[in-house]
């Protein structure tokens, strides 16, 4: 979650290759890890298949999470008070996390809400948005010694945010897939209270289109470090992968001030991305 006044990007919702290959292999019978599709696969290796879910749960009112949640790989989606899946600011969240909790084996479907909101520190491990609503997770502790992990999983269909760094500490990304995005990870360009935050990002399947990788605040000492990303489907490449901006407490829009490797901030070099 944002403040309200950050410009949103719309991108189109399209039906991609991948899930078409999805929807017709599983005509035939073929689902979960059986299918590998071309999108999947890259130089560097074959990104995990969409899960298929196991079964379905409405969700009314947010869960809270202390210790860990394994969702069993069924499909979350809101419902009543939860049952929005647009981009109106504010909204609840289907999961919060408490500092150290873990959420794993969950796919969040539509009507998603604000997705999940870490308090602190938490892991996400193998948890898998269909059609992102507000955010798809929002981290919002206030130490610099937190540290929040999101590993495997993926998001499809998010027309702003996919990750978004309101608090302080370090965010982690590995083996995590994304696709029809604005961003993938922003640190809040106006949120009332700022923090240094740290981004590290490695492991990542990329497919177009999409809006920016890494959205850092120069000005509070953000760094977004970037190694073994995988682009699909971006022949011009129009996705940038670190975008820098002037960040500020008061509302205001932030200003971008450049893109592209800096060694200081936007910490990545030609070797640690490729395109197919």
């Amino acid at each position: 979650m944002t403040a309200p006044t950050e410009q949103r990007v719309r991108h189109r919702r399209r039906a991609t290759r991948r899930r078409a290959v999805l929807a017709s292999a599983a005509a035939f019978g073929i689902t979960g890890a059986a299918i590998v599709t071309s999108t999947m696969l890259s130089s560097a290796g074959a990104a995990a298949a969409w899960p298929t879910p196991t079964g379905n749960k409405a969700v009314s009112a947010t869960i809270a999470v202390s210790g860990t949640y394994d969702g069993g790989l069924k499909n979350f989606y809101g419902t009543g008070d939860l049952g929005g899946d647009g981009q109106e600011e504010g909204q609840d969240p289907l999961f919060e996390l408490a500092d150290g909790a873990v959420l794993k084996n969950v796919v969040i479907g539509s009507p998603a809400a604000d997705g999940v909101h870490c308090k602190g520190s938490c892991t996400l491990q193998n948890v898998w948005w269909t059609d992102v609503g507000e955010d798809a997770a929002t981290f919002k502790g206030t130490s610099s010694s937190a540290k929040y992990t999101v590993t495997g999983g993926g998001a499809q269909q998010a027309d702003d945010k996919v990750l978004q760094f309101n608090g302080a500490g370090t965010l982690t990304v590995t083996g995590f897939q994304v696709e029809d995005f604005g961003k993938l990870v922003r640190s809040c360009g106006n949120c009332s209270k700022q923090y240094k935050r740290t981004i590290v990002l490695s492991d990542l399947d990329v497919t177009a289109p999409g809006g920016a990788v890494a959205g850092i605040n120069t000005n509070y000492g953000d760094t977004a470090t970037l190694s073994d990303i995988r682009v699909h489907g971006d022949d011009d490449e129009d996705i940038d992968l670190c975008v820098r901006y002037t960040g500020n407490d008061d509302g205001d829009e932030p200003v971008k001030t450049g893109s592209g490797p800096d060694g200081t901030y936007c910490k990545y070099e030609d070797s640690d991305l490729s395109y197919d």
